[in-house]
């Protein structure tokens, strides 16, 4: 972000200090936020045909001091079923946690005093994600688990190549991150304003995804907007269920790039999708067989998911040889830990490609140890790109990984394992062979604040979606 940017970010997150006496949360407040800043920004950018006349920034500004709380609940409900479908869906089931008129009144005054001539010119769409990225680096705020770390996303895009006129996927979008760099990457290496009318249209909807939890969709939805995304019946970010029957309507994909969710099915049951050939209420799992089966012949993926995902027996291991059969899963990326909100959770990224029959694809799986003798990453450490240099500079130019490589040995971070080896290991992907100096032993039992942080993050899972649940039954938190 540049400096502008960066600026208006924190004068905006500052503004959560305003809300504190109300006794609203970091996440309820960027929500609030998202609301408001929807109607100030269809002003700055020209784009108020998306609202109902009466229901508009200058309409609220208007109104007396005394008066604006209340016209503001009104409008937020009037909103939710009038105007565009992008309003409505913003709008949807929208309820102010303001409780004070001098509150709303400082919040509308401090947002008209943006230097908006500056933030447009910038590009909204990075002053919103700066947003979100520092919602996702507050850790009251739980919103962590839906915020794949940017450098991480870059080079996964990176690595993957998203090209114009593929349909491009995130079945658990959160709030859109994937999609929006998988836009960037492209727009960076197309001439998209060069492209007719029709072909500009196609671009701009040839990303899908799909989001359970309506506070985090509205969030996805206003980001896709700002970055000129579109998002409707056929395309964008959708509000749903993908282990539900909603999610085999979405478009096969020749890209899928996602983080899905951390924890087991809401309730501890099992997906409603009646095309998955090996039930689990393991979500990641469940998310696996939904992202393989939803790629076109050729089409390729890259997933972060769990160590469990790479170890676990029963289902999960008949999962994994339905994986190698069906795609060649070429590539496995060990991430190092504590770069998500969750310290304890340890993840990877799965790289594969669907083959062109679904029997035997996978010869040989490259894993590249990037989690053995790597620093504690947090804020006094933060992940960069640079820290994947190595690892993308080993993957290849070919987003398949296809290209030469060159096992590193016993020694190295790079090595190459046949499908014999991994057959032999009871089809387990968890494979390591560097000695970690940060561990007493390689392999050792994970510690009591580990197992306490990895309980927690399943803990503020479930809270995020009860929270969910009440929202859709339309029942406020504290009167749960």
């Amino acid at each position: 972000m540049s400096n502008i940017t960066t600026d208006i970010v924190g004068k905006l997150w500052n503004l959560c200090n305003i809300l504190r006496d109300d006794g609203v949360t970091y996440h309820q407040y960027v929500s609030e936020l998202t609301w408001l800043l929807f109607l100030k920004m269809a002003k700055e950018t020209g784009s108020e045909k998306h609202l109902p006349p009466g229901h508009r920034w200058d309409d609220l500004e208007r109104k007396s001091a005394p008066e604006r709380l209340e016209f503001y609940k009104t409008s937020l409900i009037h909103l939710g079923s009038h105007g565009s479908r992008l309003t409505r869906e913003i709008f949807a089931n929208a309820s102010s946690f303001i409780k004070k008129p001098a509150t709303l009144t400082a919040l509308v005054t401090a947002i008209d005093a943006i230097d908006w001539y500056s933030a447009k010119a910038e590009g909204l769409g990075d002053l919103y994600e700066g947003l979100l990225e520092k919602n996702a680096n507050e850790k009251k705020s739980g919103a962590g688990q839906y915020f794949t770390p940017r450098v991480l996303i870059d080079a996964m895009v990176a690595l993957m190549q998203p090209q114009l006129g593929e349909s491009i996927q995130d079945p658990a979008a959160g709030t859109g991150g994937f999609l929006i760099a998988a836009n960037h990457y492209i727009r960076a290496h197309n001439d998209v304003y060069a492209l007719d009318e029709k072909a500009y249209k196609r671009f701009r909807r040839q990303f899908h995804g799909m989001e359970l939890v309506q506070d985090t969709h509205r969030l996805g939805l206003m980001n896709l907007m700002l970055h000129d995304l579109d998002s409707d019946e056929d395309a964008g970010l959708r509000f749903g269920d993908t282990l539900s029957s909603e999610g085999e309507d979405l478009p096969k994909a020749d890209l899928v790039l996602t983080n899905p969710p951390f924890g087991t099915k809401k309730g501890g049951g099992l997906p409603t999708r009646d095309d998955f050939t090996y039930p689990t209420s393991n979500k990641q799992l469940a998310f696996l067989q939904h992202i393989y089966r939803t790629l076109k012949p050729g089409g390729r993926a890259a997933v972060v998911l769990p160590d469990n995902v790479l170890f676990e027996a029963n289902v999960g291991a008949e999962i994994r040889r339905d994986l190698m059969e069906k795609c060649n899963l070429h590539t496995l990326l060990r991430l190092p830990t504590g770069i998500f909100y969750a310290q304890g959770v340890k993840t990877n990224v799965l790289f594969f490609s669907r083959g062109r029959t679904d029997k035997g694809n996978t010869q040989d799986v490259w894993v590249y140890d990037l989690r053995a003798n790597m620093p504690q990453f947090g804020k006094r450490t933060p992940l960069t790109r640079a820290h994947f240099a190595e690892f993308e500079q080993a993957f290849g130019q070919q987003p398949d990984g296809s290209a030469q490589r060159k096992d590193l040995g016993a020694e190295g971070r790079f090595r190459k394992f046949s499908r014999a080896e991994i057959k032999a290991r009871g089809d387990s992907l968890d494979i390591s062979w560097l000695k970690d100096d940060s561990d007493a032993a390689a392999g050792a039992l994970p510690q009591p604040e580990e197992l306490a942080q990895q309980a927690m993050a399943e803990l503020e899972g479930a809270m995020e979606e009860l929270r969910g649940m009440l929202a859709e039954l339309g029942i406020e938190e504290e009167d749960a």
